[in-house]
């Protein structure tokens, strides 16, 4: 019973925990060489840098506003 329990209460936390998950903000980066733009959720490498953000769309069109603020 004590096993029955303690599953439950894990599966609750991580039900719990995963509620108040935003996904991660997107960034609009430029490449130094050509300054062709690119929208990602992380950097490509050395040669871009950021240029806008965050936005909360892969078209790096509509602000960030996490989970729970809008």
């Amino acid at each position: 019973m004590r096993i029955a329990i303690a599953i439950v209460a894990c599966l609750l936390t991580i039900w719990v925990v995963q509620a108040f998950a935003a996904p991660a903000p997107w960034y609009l980066w430029e490449s130094r060489v050509d300054q062709y733009r690119i929208c990602l959720q992380y950097s490509p490498g050395d040669a871009w840098v950021k240029a806008g953000g965050p936005f909360g769309d892969a078209r790096c069109r509509t602000p960030y506003a996490p989970k729970g603020h809008r």
